[in-house]
């Protein structure tokens, strides 16, 4: 279980931070507003990463075989978000971080049933990291998310493939 954990959860990363790289390169020089917002969630994205690397290691757990393309399909993501716009990008942020900040809570769920002193710090690092996607989120819905074009469309095609990958790269 722990490895599927921090296996997905790189890979989670990984796409997380090549989406908000994506929407950067389309409209990072619109506002210097909208592209300090974008920066911020990306490198609060790269630490999340960063600690996701170092349980790789800390656990000894192989990565997904999928890592490549989670970060090939985080970036096209991106772009083809904010080719729809800033609000369809906002709303790719806020289906991103609905089903990621479901999936960080089952976790943290699956965790707490254990009650090893040994996971408290997993614990703890999967909860920031759950925490800031779901201030990302929020971010996403102050910044006109739910005002896209086609609108629940785009979020439950987006939190559906997150579903999807979410599932495979725990397996492969």
């Amino acid at each position: 279980m722990i490895d599927q954990f921090i296996r997905v959860n790189q890979a989670g990363e990984t796409a997380a931070v090549t989406i908000y790289k994506g929407q950067m390169a389309i409209l990072g020089r619109q506002t210097p507003e909208l592209k300090t917002l974008l920066a911020h969630m990306r490198d609060q994205e790269m630490v999340h990463l960063e600690l996701m690397d170092q349980l790789i290691v800390d656990f000894k757990v192989r990565p997904t075989l999928l890592q490549p393309l989670a970060a090939v399909g985080g970036y096209m993501l991106g772009v083809t978000s904010a080719l729809l716009g800033v609000k369809s990008a906002m709303t790719c942020t806020e289906a991103v971080e609905t089903r990621i900040g479901g999936h960080y809570d089952d976790q943290l769920r699956d965790l707490y049933q254990l009650k090893y002193k040994e996971l408290d710090e997993l614990k703890g690092t999967i909860a920031k990291c759950r925490d800031e996607e779901l201030e990302h989120l929020d971010t996403a819905v102050e910044n006109g998310s739910q005002l896209a074009p086609l609108y629940k469309l785009q979020f439950e095609l987006i939190k559906g493939g997150c579903g999807v990958a979410i599932w495979l790269c725990e397996r492969i």
